[in-house]
């Protein structure tokens, strides 16, 4: 094993405690969709300790969501930037950590976010402790942590942001949930929502229905069309998960909403999916009608490049030689922040945070060990880059 895996592995396996001790309190700091104030103190958290081994913190503020936190680590070197990417923000609701603070039990650990993602924020920051510790100085360590992940930016300028930010990077790692069989994901779906908005002309069901026009039934004509589009095997998939409409029922409506969920597997398929949405709003079925659509938030996919699969090889050679073991190379079809430095022509791997389960449930749990054998993992594979 090289001198600097196990400088890494030496670092890693005395600041067992201390690792344990920051997830807890970073689980135990509600930071869900409704409290960005949580949301910015787990900025505060992990800028106290980045700022502590020389990190160069810096935040990002956010009006209507959680704030954005930019660590820089050795950014003095020539070298272009490895990225840390990860997003601070959890999907419950106040008062959840109270209910079901972090805890350890059988070797999983429990908790709000403790898996998604407050185990990979501490993964990203102590893979650096380590490379600093190990005497590590050759590419620099930038972290772009975003506080609205988990509700796609739609109340912020974070995606724009993040653009920004990645620019430049030799390379970029995502501490998602880790998959259960060792997989590192080199390709993500991407997804939109999308609200479709229907005007119609509101009048009595009884003495007005001559003049009338039912906002509903045009949107019925509109719900057709676009779930006729769908394309199931290439992975188009357009679908109306609500409708809102009506004052009531001696009404003629004179609106209704249709929200929308979109998912694609590419660019291109994500370009089919607008224009299906374009071409089914546009179109009149019923006169005296009206319709348009506001896309509330799109992450694009991470698209399976070159680029990722040979950061991938990289790894996969890494792991075998630093003790880790064999992994496997995976695609998957949530969507994720990986996709903005892929589109940024960085090549990177996305779940390369702790394993485990239960995602956004009270079921959610994290293997213990493997926050410590993802740290030295990390650490290991920016020495080989």
């Amino acid at each position: 094993m090289k001198e600097i895996y196990t400088a890494i592995h030496d670092y890693i396996d005395m600041n067992r405690e201390n690792i344990l001790a920051l997830w807890e309190e970073l689980v135990n700091t509600e930071s869900g969709p409704e409290q960005p104030e949580g949301v910015n103190e787990v900025a505060h958290i992990l800028s106290r300790e980045m700022e502590a081994e020389q990190i160069k913190t810096r935040i990002i503020p956010m009006e209507r969501a959680g704030n954005m936190l930019i660590g820089e680590w050795n950014a003095d070197s020539d070298e272009k930037p490895v990225l840390f990417i990860g997003h601070m923000d959890t999907v419950f609701p106040p008062g959840t950590a109270k209910e079901r603070p972090f805890r350890m039990e059988d070797g999983k650990a429990y908790g709000p976010g403790v898996l998604d993602m407050k185990a990979g924020l501490v993964i990203a920051l102590y893979a650096v402790k380590a490379l600093k510790a190990a005497g590590y100085t050759e590419k620099p360590v930038k972290f772009v942590f975003a506080g609205d992940e988990e509700t796609l930016h739609r109340n912020s300028d974070a995606k724009a942001k993040m653009e920004e930010a990645v620019k430049g990077g030799c390379a970029a790692y995502n501490f998602e949930t880790a998959m259960l069989n060792e997989g590192f994901v080199v390709g993500h779906w991407g997804a939109a929502i999308v609200t479709v908005e229907v005007t119609g002309i509101p009048a009595h069901s009884g003495h007005g229905a001559g003049i009338g026009r039912s906002a509903i039934l045009e949107a019925t004509h509109i719900i057709q069309e676009l779930e006729a589009g769908n394309d199931i095997t290439r992975g188009k998939l357009i679908n109306c998960g609500t409708i809102e409409g009506g004052s009531g029922i001696n009404t003629i409506p004179g609106s209704c909403k249709i929200g929308i969920a979109a998912r694609f597997p590419d660019i291109a398929i994500r370009n089919e999916v607008f224009e299906t949405i374009e071409s089914a709003v546009s179109r009149r079925h019923l006169g005296g009608t009206d319709a348009s659509y506001h896309v509330e938030a799109c992450m694009d996919p991470m698209e399976n490049t070159e680029g990722n699969r040979a950061l991938y090889q990289k790894l996969e050679k890494t792991a075998l030689d630093c003790g880790y073991g064999q992994i496997v190379m995976e695609t998957a079809k949530g969507v994720s922040d990986s996709s903005i430095p892929v589109v940024q022509g960085v090549p990177t791997l996305c779940g390369t945070g702790c394993k485990g389960t239960g995602n956004h449930t009270d079921k959610e749990y994290a293997e213990i060990e493997s926050i410590f054998e993802r740290s030295k993992l990390i650490a290991c594979a920016v020495c080989d880059l």
